[in-house]
């Protein structure tokens, strides 16, 4: 008897979009989606902003049954809540976020260290500025990014690193006070509103001078670190490899 075809292998990436600007948004989100597909044979990836009305049920009736990859720094509101509840409703597997790859951290430690080199400065002389968004609903975005920038303390060494929020304190202006020789990395996955104003303007209110870094989207090992949790999360799952 013949084999029934094995089902196309797709997921979505997830983000959450913005309200103010969706296209600007979901384009970059796609560009993302591009290059993670480019990594993963066999695979189709999809994308879709929650900012975008009906982009993430277009985009799972397109595909399928595909997985969902939620690009959220945190296992908080919106991917515990919010996009959990919506994938119970379409009947698809939402995987583990962007925020909690085991990875995610060796990443950062390359990216910092390559910036510091274009700079000569070294991490022992440098302060870490981690700057997040926070909650006022869910301590699990905080307790993130502390995790986080812990976790580079230790492993770069810097003078001293401090964790700042957007939308809780300790806020970003506070904690950014005080620091010579500092660099700031954004605790962020796309280059939202946050990013572009919410964030410079609480570190120039700190008087902070130091260089602050792109959001993850930018990153250059970003696509390779989605596109081998996919397929790894996916094989758990029991979705096929190729």
């Amino acid at each position: 008897m013949a084999q029934p075809p094995t089902p196309p292998l797709s997921a979505v990436i997830v983000a959450h979009g913005s309200p103010s600007d969706p296209p600007s948004q979901e384009a970059a989100l796609r560009a993302l989606a591009v290059r993670v597909e480019s990594r993963m044979s066999g695979w189709e990836i999809g994308s879709a902003t929650l900012a975008t009305t009906g982009k993430l049920e277009a985009e799972i009736a397109r595909l399928g049954k595909p997985l969902i990859y939620p690009f959220f720094m945190a296992r908080g509101w919106f991917t515990g809540q919010v996009l959990a509840k919506k994938a119970r409703a379409l009947g698809v597997r939402m995987l583990e976020p962007f925020g909690v790859e085991p990875g995610l951290e060796a990443c950062a430690r390359r990216e910092l260290s390559a910036f510091l080199a274009t700079r000569g400065w070294q991490a022992s002389e440098t302060a870490l500025v981690v700057a997040a968004h926070g909650s006022a609903v869910s301590r699990t975005s905080a307790d993130s990014a502390y995790a986080f920038a812990k976790t580079l303390h230790a492993g770069l060494g810097f003078t001293a690193t401090r964790t700042g929020f957007i939308e809780q304190p300790p806020f970003l202006k506070d904690v950014a006070q005080g620091l010579s020789q500092a660099v700031c990395l954004p605790y962020f996955a796309q280059e939202s509103g946050h990013m572009s104003d919410d964030v410079p303007a609480a570190l120039a209110a700190a008087g902070f001078e130091g260089p602050m870094l792109p959001p993850f989207i930018a990153w250059a090992d970003t696509p390779a670190l989605i596109a081998e949790s996919i397929a790894r999360q996916g094989a758990e799952a029991g979705f096929p490899c190729k």
